[in-house]
């Protein structure tokens, strides 16, 4: 698949959750296209094999444990990304969990994970980082939403939650960082074949009801996100800010 080329030679680049699905795959694309990348896991098998991937591949590219939903751990993580290079140019949250559970049936410790990974999560690493990119006058971050985000679907009043509200922290990072030249933006797929989704494709009749909401007739693939997110990581989008590129074969168009 062609993959969109830009120039990021010299910057550095901190993926959360990039050793698996998208965040994988946009690791990958930063580092192809010039990046250092820090890549970040609460698992150190993976993230050893994609660290271990990019550099056959020519790319620059270490691994940072980390377990997103302790503030803790991101202030750790980031630090030692700093120690490792002294600057962070481009941001990826694509850290994120969903457990699948009807309205009626959603617990407490289901709700605070999913809260925790994807909203929490994607705030303070946001946060961690930022103040280093107010410090340099320049940076961006690009948030993984989702579809999930605009619209509601079966069992996941959580997730959609989570990323509606990644959605809406956005719009104001973006406006208190502008004067920081600081762009903060999401992109947002529907489905992709991720191992993260996988085993959801399996239920009987899921995929086909996911498919028959998505105009182009076929879930996503990895690599079908990257170029949102090497378009918004590269200088063409300094005066793209506070909005949201759905990725999702014209789900919301419906």
């Amino acid at each position: 698949m062609a993959q969109l080329q830009v120039n990021l030679a010299g910057k550095v680049a901190l993926v959360t959750g990039g050793s698996k699905g998208i965040g994988k795959a946009c690791a990958e694309g930063l580092a192809d296209s010039g990046a250092f990348v820090a890549i970040a896991g609460r698992t150190k098998e993976p993230l050893e094999e994609t660290k271990a991937q990019i550099i056959a591949n020519g790319g620059k590219c270490e691994y940072f444990l980390c377990d997103v939903s302790k503030k803790a751990d991101i202030d750790r993580m980031v630090a030692e990304v700093l120690e490792w290079q002294n600057h962070i140019d481009i941001l990826i949250n694509s850290a994120g969990i969903n457990i699948q559970q009807k309205a009626e049936e959603v617990t407490e410790e289901a709700w605070d994970a999913i809260i925790n990974t994807n909203t929490k999560g994607a705030f303070f690493c946001s946060q961690a980082v930022g103040k280093k990119m107010i410090e340099q006058q320049k940076g961006k971050i690009i948030n993984i939403s989702s579809t999930m985000g605009s619209v509601g679907f079966f069992r996941r009043s959580a997730y959609c939650a989570s990323k509606g509200a990644v959605n809406q922290f956005t719009k104001v990072l973006a406006v208190e960082w502008a004067p920081h030249n600081i762009t903060v933006n999401n992109v947002a797929p529907t489905f992709i074949r991720t191992p993260f989704t996988e085993p959801m494709f399996k239920e009987p009749g899921f995929l086909n009801e996911v498919v028959s909401r998505i105009p182009m007739g076929r879930v996503g693939e990895p690599e079908e996100v990257v170029g949102a997110v090497l378009y918004l990581a590269s200088d063409s989008a300094d005066f793209t800010t506070g909005q949201t590129i759905l990725v999702d074969g014209g789900w919301v168009a419906w």
